[in-house]
């Protein structure tokens, strides 16, 4: 079964990862995670987002088109990046979400994919 882990940080350091991701020098604890996920055949893709700063939101209500900057809403939690993964069942994609390293300082939400 597929699965999506969202990787959350708290908002004030979501974007300093963002940025010290986008300049290279991603932690060396998440390229470890990466690298052995991928070993084991679980880890499929996977993103880093741009803080919600640089967010768009659209909403069409009524028939009409609303274009806001930032974020849908404010939360102390914020998606710093995407995990595409496959997994057994949901005891292994929660094994694989705790073996994050944003789990012991923000979160991991692990959410089925809606298969089509």
């Amino acid at each position: 079964m597929r699965y999506v882990l969202f990787i959350c940080a708290a908002a004030e350091s979501a974007g300093a990862e963002t940025a010290e991701a986008d300049s290279g020098s991603v932690p060396a604890a998440s390229d470890g995670w990466r690298e052995e996920m991928r070993r084991r055949g679980v880890l499929l893709d996977g993103a880093a987002l741009w803080p919600t700063s640089d967010a768009t939101t659209v909403r069409v209500r009524a028939g009409s088109v609303q274009i806001t900057d930032g974020p849908f809403a404010e939360t102390p939690d914020q998606i710093g990046g995407i995990s595409l993964i496959e997994c057994a069942d949901l005891d292994e994609a929660i094994e694989v979400a705790e073996a994050h390293p944003a789990a012991g300082s923000g979160l991991v939400e692990i959410r089925p994919v809606r298969e089509r």
